[in-house]
């Protein structure tokens, strides 16, 4: 989903070794996925998201007392169906589980329709936060409390 919505810089790029690994982030942080059909009985994968808490190796932004959510993504045939918005509130959910403050994430700018369910869902942006994982890639940053 990545490579087709254009937000790898291609097929070698490093970070498409990173998302393939899903074996690897599911051993150090918590993969959430959304299936399709009743109860996920049909057993399409439509979206997946990676929740780490601070402290976790997949955790880039959290700090003590946040999560955060990584690698979001929503197979085509899924948009529009609230795959996105379901797999956000799970994180938002596994956080309070946890007993944590806050919430945080990184997006690329271009991704207005995700920034806008992030605020709809609470978050803003938190530019003292933005960062750049490679030169040339400024990542935007999202926070949100948790009651």
């Amino acid at each position: 989903m990545y490579l087709a919505d254009g937000l790898l810089r291609g097929g070698d790029d490093p970070y498409a070794a990173v998302l393939r690994n899903v074996a690897h982030r599911a051993a150090h942080a918590e993969v959430l996925v959304a299936t399709d059909g009743v109860d996920g009985t049909d057993g399409t994968v439509l979206g997946a998201v990676t929740f780490a808490a601070h402290g976790s190796p997949y955790a880039e932004l959290a700090g003590p007392g946040e999560g955060e959510f990584r690698m979001l993504a929503v197979r085509p045939e899924g948009r529009g169906r609230g795959i996105g918005e379901a797999l956000v509130r799970a994180c938002l959910d596994r956080a309070r589980a946890l007993g944590l403050r806050g919430m945080v994430l990184s997006s690329q700018r271009q991704l207005l329709p995700a920034h806008r369910l992030y605020g709809r869902l609470g978050f803003a942006r938190a530019a003292g936060r933005d960062w750049e994982p490679v030169p040339g890639l400024t990542l935007w940053a999202f926070a949100r409390e948790l009651a």
